[in-house]
């Protein structure tokens, strides 16, 4: 069988990429909370600005936000760095599913790499129910930060997934 060129080799690292990000992304969610990477915070409304980050070497990631209603909510933050050291993944989120908090704001920014593939939900899975993305006109994606679109946004967040890559030395 001959090796695929030209579209059809285009097309399947297309294919190909995202869904290895994703995997990577969705490796960093599902590790356990006693992870070096890892952690729990409390999102807190009151309409304050709040800030929590994690590093891992020399990459960080910073989610900050305003939140309005209810009471203190626990999410997990977890950051990992791919074998290779190619890629560094942050994932945000909200392990019993849904907020039912009002975010007034967001932004998750990456220190140490330049985003790949990110992507923002309303709806994290847990149980039987599976996550719910935000619509692309809701949060835009730099090189190093996910924020929500003034004016646009629904204030319903539950989930933030990064994938950045690192910069390589080259010898």
């Amino acid at each position: 069988m001959a090796a695929p060129t030209g579209k059809s080799c285009r097309r399947a690292w297309a294919a190909l990429v995202p869904a290895a990000l994703l995997c990577l992304a969705a490796r960093a969610a599902a590790e356990p909370a006693a992870e070096p990477g890892s952690a729990g915070f409390d999102v807190r409304p009151g309409g304050e600005v709040h800030s929590f980050s994690r590093s891992l070497g020399d990459h960080s990631c910073t989610f900050t936000y305003s939140a309005q209603g209810g009471t203190n909510e626990q999410w997990q933050m977890n950051v990992g760095i791919s074998e290779d050291d190619g890629l560094f993944s942050c994932s945000i989120w909200r392990p019993q599913g849904k907020s039912y908090l009002f975010f007034t704001q967001f932004k998750a920014e990456v220190k140490g790499a330049k985003i790949e593939h990110a992507m923002a939900y309303s709806q994290a899975a847990v149980g039987a129910q599976n996550d719910i993305p935000l619509k692309q006109e809701e949060f835009e994606i730099t090189e190093t930060t996910v924020s929500h679109r003034e004016g646009k946004f629904r204030f319903e967040l539950s989930k933030l997934t990064i994938v950045a890559k690192t910069p390589r030395d080259e010898l």
